[in-house]
Order: C-alpha cells, then sequence, then structure tokens
C-alpha cells in the first residue's frame, strides 16, 4: 500500500502567492487542457513527460513544489514519481484544478477544451454502450464491454488510467508543443508558462 501524498488546499496555496512565499506550481495535465485554464505562474509538466524525465526535472527543482491536475489523481502519481526520484518538499493540490476554481481563484483561460476525466468517461461510455447493443446482433460483442469495466476497475484499484494516457497523446490534447528542453529551460530561468502576455 502507499502512502497518501500531503496535500494542500487551494486557500492555503493562495495565501502562499498572496505572501509571495510561491512554491514551484507544476502542472501536470495535458497541454491542451493546461491551455484551458491554469493557475498563473505555473508551469505545464505533463504527466506522461515527468514520468519519463523525472531525473532530470528533479535537478532544477530544490524548492518547494504543489502539483496540480484536474482533481488530484494524476498529481498524486506525479508525487510518487518524483518522491521516488529523491524530491522533497511536494504537495498535491486538493481537488485539483476544480477546486481551485471553485474558490473563485485566478486561472490563465484560453481556449477551452474537454478534460481528460471527461475524454475517458465519453468513450469508455460509447465503446460500452456500442458493444451493450451490438450484441443483440453479435452476442460476443458484449465482453468488450466487460473488457472496458475491467480496465476502469484495474484504473480504479491502481490509480493509473491507460485511456487517458493514450487520449493524452492525441493531437487534441497536446495544444501548443511541450517538450522537456522547454519546460527546463522555464525552470532555469523562472519563468512559467503561465507568464506569458
Amino acid at each position: 500500500m502507499t502512502n497518501s501524498p500531503s496535500t494542500i488546499d487551494p486557500a492555503t496555496l493562495r495565501a502562499l502567492l498572496a505572501n509571495g512565499r510561491a512554491p514551484r506550481l507544476l502542472d501536470v495535465r495535458t497541454p491542451g487542457e493546461f491551455e484551458t485554464a491554469h493557475i498563473p505562474g505555473s508551469y505545464n509538466v505533463p504527466l506522461d513527460l515527468l514520468k519519463e524525465h523525472r531525473e532530470e526535472l528533479r535537478r532544477h527543482l530544490d524548492e518547494d513544489v504543489v502539483l496540480i491536475c484536474h482533481s488530484g489523481a494524476r498529481a498524486a502519481q506525479a508525487e510518487q514519481s518524483l518522491s521516488r526520484a529523491g524530491l522533497p518538499n511536494l504537495k498535491v493540490l486538493d481537488g485539483g484544478i476544480v477546486a481551485w476554481q471553485a474558490t473563485n481563484a485566478t486561472v490563465v483561460r484560453g481556449r477551452p477544451r474537454w478534460s481528460l476525466e471527461r475524454q475517458v468517461r465519453l468513450v469508455a461510455g460509447s465503446i460500452v454502450l456500442v458493444s451493450v447493443l451490438a450484441s443483440v446482433f453479435v452476442p460476443g460483442l458484449k465482453w468488450i464491454a466487460g473488457f472496458i469495466g475491467a480496465g476502469l476497475t484495474f484504473a480504479a484499484l491502481t490509480n493509473t488510467c491507460a485511456m487517458g494516457l493514450l487520449l493524452g497523446r492525441l493531437p487534441y490534447n497536446r495544444g501548443a508543443s511541450c517538450d522537456l528542453d522547454t519546460i527546463v529551460g522555464q525552470l532555469r530561468e523562472g519563468t512559467p508558462t503561465g507568464t506569458r502576455p
């Protein structure tokens, strides 16, 4: 069993930002989700990129870090990954960007896109619905619905989502280019994506 990540609530994070004691804010959502709405001053480090290059990122993160995603699940995965790389002082924004926006906190808005969680629900639900309806004509198709159900159960138990990882790679979710060199340069210079005019 894994330990629960250390969390920070939106009100406490707002107070830190207002008092000039801002931690590094790493938003681990897809670039498309980040473009839709993000906390000013945050860096976009998609979860797949973070997991793949956590050692390089660790060298540029020597202060307190708050990890942000849609609702907290992906940020918790990022926290586990960075903890294994030896990075201390990690916190997960409790409730993610959803909780942040619920407090009417400031966000930078761009082109609206569906969250990755909503996309997973649409794709999984559509596959189940179509396979169940089509199983009237081809009885074996009901097993596709069972396979999707098993995948969703596994995703819930392990706090991972293979479908989400696949959907995150689609051009719709990639948005503006997001590569390691750009991210490391932003971390080194202290110029997060959220500060661009």
